[in-house]
Parts: structure tokens; sequence; C-alpha cells
């Protein structure tokens, strides 16, 4: 039986590719400084895990003194900027608990773990990231610490959950209705997260939120709704994987900014990057299967035997284009579930029934009415890397109890090889589409009203496009967006390494002084750590 675990391929290449996080960051201090226009006096920064200073999957103490909010806030010192606080976790673990025991699904799943940190073997050859397993979780949700706080990023929220009274309501963590990181800091059950920063009078805000908006859809593989499309477009109907209909984005956006303003304060509005540029969705690549591995090479000509009768039942029912082969000489695509073509199922059956019988005929037809291979435009998420190639434990336990041999069910459930990658581990070019077709939307509503009430605007989609085209050049090197080894994400893929937030720091910097005639000192990204390399985080 093949078994074929990729382990995260970017990683199993490297040299040697990052350094410690260096928290003692020094600054240009020559040169006269001044606010202009604006007032850094109290700064508030309002948004999600990218603001909170999330990274490496969890929120932890020195991810967030080294998120952008915080980074920034010690330049504004220089030209007027008071104290900036954060609702700090208790650790640098990461992982959450709710009356001291984790929070977990209905499966008994780890909703919040630990961090993942960038484990090796006894020979330094690197493993992989992994759960940190060198200290357990000691922050405690229910143990409220405050609600004045200048970071007020919440980790998960979504535009319109900023606006949600009860957003924080402990007693409704359990069932997903609150989120866990702003229950520990909103000032009561009913608080939202606008309120709560409003109330504590800003003279300047930053507002980085809708990444969530289309990133849950991403990250889950499409699985979900686009409410662009969707009959019932509403706040109250969309779920958690949900793409934000863009009219609601505009409202609730605008009611932040409305909000922010209210007492006359100035700010920064910050766009939203374009998923292709982080690398949880550039990593795998379509094609991991190589004919040189032992446990998938020798089964390539029994694979190509085995689907050369599929391939012609795809022919005789008119989709030829989705024949299945694999290669002796090099790299092979995954098999995948499209769900955007038309089911071919019944088609496939009554096709290959002359050949199979009646009942493996429909266990065939079933598995591959949708599958095709997977093609250069077709995003495989980071997670994936992990089950390619494994048995699909469900699928197998499926076909066993319609009474195949465990042997015959076990050579048809090796996923991405002979059962179809389900939808969660790709993002096929149609949910790009509406990925791209929302954030657009978004980001005109962003910049608009920037425009629209002389607020300072930093465009980060084109700051993390550049990493992922060519690199930003630093002091001493280039930050690009390759996992790991560019040194801008950290290791869940998605957030920022300290690195990567000195970057975001200068562009927001920049956008600034451009529209408030400001004079602030930038960061030396260099001098920021990227990923963390061993387990010993504490």
């Amino acid at each position: 039986m093949m078994k074929k675990n990729i382990k995260y391929l970017a990683v199993l290449a490297l040299g040697l590719i990052a350094c410690e996080p260096e928290f003692d960051n020094p600054i240009d201090e020559s040169g006269v400084y001044k606010s202009g226009e604006a007032d850094f006096s109290k700064y508030i920064a309002l948004g999600n895990s990218l603001t909170a200073g999330f990274a490496d999957g969890a929120l932890y103490i020195t991810g967030q003194e080294n998120s952008y909010p915080n980074i920034l806030s010690k330049q504004f010192a220089f030209a007027g900027g008071g104290d900036f606080t954060q609702p700090l976790m208790a650790d640098n673990a990461g992982g959450l608990l709710l009356n001291g025991n984790a929070i977990t699904d209905l499966a008994g799943i780890n909703q919040f773990p630990n961090r993942r940190v960038l484990v090796f073997n006894e020979d330094g050859t690197p493993l992989g990231p992994e759960i940190y397993t060198g200290a357990s979780a000691t922050t405690e949700v229910s143990n409220n610490i405050g609600s004045s706080f200048n970071n007020m990023g919440v980790p998960g929220a979504k535009s319109y959950h900023l606006v949600a009274p009860g957003y924080g309501n402990v007693a409704g963590i359990a069932t997903g209705a609150a989120n866990p990181y702003f229950a520990r800091f909103a000032s009561s059950a009913t608080a939202n997260v606008l309120n709560d920063a409003v109330v504590q009078n800003p003279t300047f805000f930053s507002l980085w939120i809708g990444n969530n908006d289309i990133l849950s859809y991403a990250t889950s593989g499409g699985v979900g709704e686009d409410r662009n499309t969707a009959a019932d477009m509403g706040i109250e109907a969309h779920g958690s994987n949900d793409i934000t209909n863009s009219n609601v984005f505009a409202g609730v956006y605008t009611q932040l900014v409305d909000g922010l303003m209210a007492n006359g304060a100035k700010g920064v509005l910050l766009s939203l990057p374009s998923v292709t540029s982080i690398p949880f969705f550039t990593t795998v690549p379509y094609a991991p299967l190589s004919p040189l591995d032992a446990s998938f090479g020798p089964q390539i000509p029994t694979l190509n035997e085995t689907y050369a009768g599929l391939n012609l039942a795809f022919a005789g029912i008119g989709v030829p284009e989705r024949a299945i082969e694999f290669s002796t000489t090099g790299a092979s695509a995954v098999v995948i579930k499209d769900e955007s073509l038309e089911d071919k199922t019944a088609q496939l059956t009554a096709a290959l029934t002359p050949l199979l019988g009646a009942v493996q005929a429909g266990l065939f037809g079933a598995q591959y009415g949708q599958a095709r291979q997977a093609t250069a435009e077709d995003l495989l998420v980071l997670t994936s890397s992990s089950i390619i190639g494994q048995i699909n434990e469900e699928r197998f336990a499926e076909l066993v109890g319609l009474g195949l041999s465990q042997e015959d069910a076990g050579e048809l459930s090796v996923n991405g090889v002979t059962f179809p990658l389900e939808d969660k581990w790709v993002l096929t070019p149609d949910e790009q589409t509406a990925i791209e077709n929302a954030r657009t939307a978004y980001n005109e509503t962003i910049k608009g009203l920037a425009i629209a009430n002389g607020l300072a605007y930093y465009d980060a989609a084109a700051g993390l496009a550049q990493a992922a085209n060519g690199g930003i050049p630093i002091d001493g090197g280039i930050v690009t967006s390759e996992f790991v080894s560019g040194g801008g994400f950290s290791l869940d893929g998605v957030h920022p390494t300290p690195r990567g937030h000195a970057i975001i720091t200068n562009g927001v910097i920049d956008a600034i002084e451009k529209t408030y005639g400001a004079s602030l000192p930038s960061v030396n990204p260099s001098s920021f750590g990227t990923v963390t390399l061993s387990n010993d985080v504490n």
C-alpha cells in the first residue's frame, strides 16, 4: 500500500534559512521628528490577527511585542506619541484555556493549540513546523484583564464582528458565538470591539480589517458560500467560511471609520493583500508526486493501467480532458475533486458498468464524477502537504462498509492519487476568482473612504505582492514570500514574522508622512527576527 507523507516541501530543501528573533531593535535617531497635522498622543489600532501580532498559528507574547502597531507606537513616541498597551498573553506557548481546559470542537480537536516551531532531526535535518510541546498553555480566557488597550486587534475577527454586541461574551465561546481573544479584554458581555476602542477617545488610529472576510473561505479551500452570489446576502446568513458580501463590507467598514473619526481622530487605512501573495497557498506544488519516491514510483504502471479504462470512459462520455495519467519520468499532478465541473457520475457509471459491473461502476462513477488532475492554475493549501499520499480513513471505512476488502479499499483511498483531494485542500480557479472579486471590491471601499475622509492609505497589498514577485530589499538581504526561507512570513504561512511587521510599519509610516506632513523614524527590518528554529521558546 502506498503511503506518502509530503512534509512541507520548501523546508526539506533548506540550506539554512532563518535567525532567532531579536527584540532589541535599533532605529535611526538622527534628525528632527514631528507629527505634522496628526496627533499621536493616543493611538488605537483596530483589526484582526494581523494587528494583534498573531504568528506561527497562535497569539503569544513575543509576537504581540513585534506586531506592526507596537513597533509603530515606538516610532510615534519620537513625535508626541504616548504609551501603547496590549492585552498580552500569559506565555510564549500560545494556546488558550477555557475554565482550565482546551477549547475543542465536537470531534475533540483543540481549536487553539500552542504555536508552531521549526523542529529538526538530531543530525540537523529540518522536519518542518510542529506544534510546540515544551510548555503547556496558561492563558485562561475567562480571566478578563481589562478593556483599555491600545492594540484592539482580535484574531479571527471579520469586519462585521467588530460591531457585533456580545462578541466577547465568555458564555458564547464554547458554541463559537463569541471570540475568546476578545473575551479577555471586552468591557462587558454585551460590548463590541468598535465601541471599546472609541470610548478610549483616540487621537490617531490604524484600521486593517477585511482579510478574514475572504481568508477563511480561502484557507478552507473554498468550503463556504460566496455571499456576493448567494441568494441571501445579509450578515445573519453569513457562515464562518463564507465570503462577506461586498455591500455588507462597505456598510460595516464605513461604520468603523465614522466611529473612529467621531471625535476628530485622524488615521491610516490598510488595504487587503491577495491570497496568492502568501505562502499558505504557494508552497505545496500542484504536481508533487515523483516517480523517484520509493512508495509512489513503483505504483505508476499499475495506476496508469487502472486509469486507462477510466480515461476511455471519460472520452466516451465527452470529457477526454479529464483523463488521469501519472508520469514515469517527471513530477505528476495530484488528482482533485473540482465541484465547478459538471457532475458526470451517472454517465460515468453507465459507461463503466459493462466493464466492471454495476456495483464497482457505481463506486468509480461517484468517486471520479467531478475528478481531474490539478494544473498550475490550482492552489493547494499548505496543510494538504500532510495528507497527500495518505489513506483517507473516512473513505477507507466507507468502502469497507460497502463490502470491499481492506486491500481494495486502501488502494482506492489514497489522497490525491486514487481518491481525489477534497475541495477543502484546493483553491480552484473559480474559487480564486470569487476571492479576488471580493478583495477588489473591499479595497475600492477602503481606498475610497481614505480619500473621502482625508485619511492616510497604505497599500499593503502592493507591498506583499512585491515580496511574492522578486522580494523586498532590506539592509543586508532580501525578504520574500517563500515559506520559512523568505523571512517575511511565520510558520503558519499566513501571518508576518517580526521582520514582516517591520516592513509593514515602514510602509505605514511612509503613508502617514505623505498625508499629514509628519516626519517619523523608520525601522531597520534586518534587525528583526524571522522564525524560531527550535522548541526553546520560553
